[in-house]
């Protein structure tokens, strides 16, 4: 299946999208902020070891590094810029929010159904395809 970067301060959540998405196979590595994110894809830090994700799921409200600011940055990146983010939120998305991060390809408010987030996942790897 997919390898999958996934970013949210709250351990808790954390742990219920891990358990969900390699229960359907995939490969799950979890950071928990900005920072951490940009460091596991090897962005400020050495290349990322074990090569770069097919999709990022990142809350937008975390300490150190928001998603927001942390999406900015991957699209600097040539190669982080391409990969597909699916923003969970607990205020939602708004167009505003959203405008000039090209990364971003949908978004789950909080709280989520995790069916829900399995469907948009699917969906969102299978375009890749």
């Amino acid at each position: 299946m997919a390898k999958i970067l996934l970013v949210d301060d709250e351990k808790d959540v954390v742990t219920l999208i891990k358990f969900v998405l390699v229960k359907d196979g995939h490969e799950v590595e979890a950071a928990y902020n900005g920072a951490e994110a940009l460091k596991a894809l090897g962005i400020d830090a050495a290349p990322a070891a074990a090569g770069l994700p097919q999709l990022i799921i990142m809350d937008v409200l975390m300490p150190v590094l928001d998603g927001l600011a942390t999406c900015k940055r991957l699209l600097g990146h040539p190669e982080a810029g391409k990969i597909p983010v699916l923003l969970l939120t607990a205020k939602g998305a708004t167009p505003d929010m959203l405008q000039g991060l090209t990364n971003i390809v949908g978004h789950i408010d909080k709280p989520f159904d995790p069916k829900q987030l399995r469907e948009k996942v699917a969906s969102m790897l299978s375009r890749q395809s």
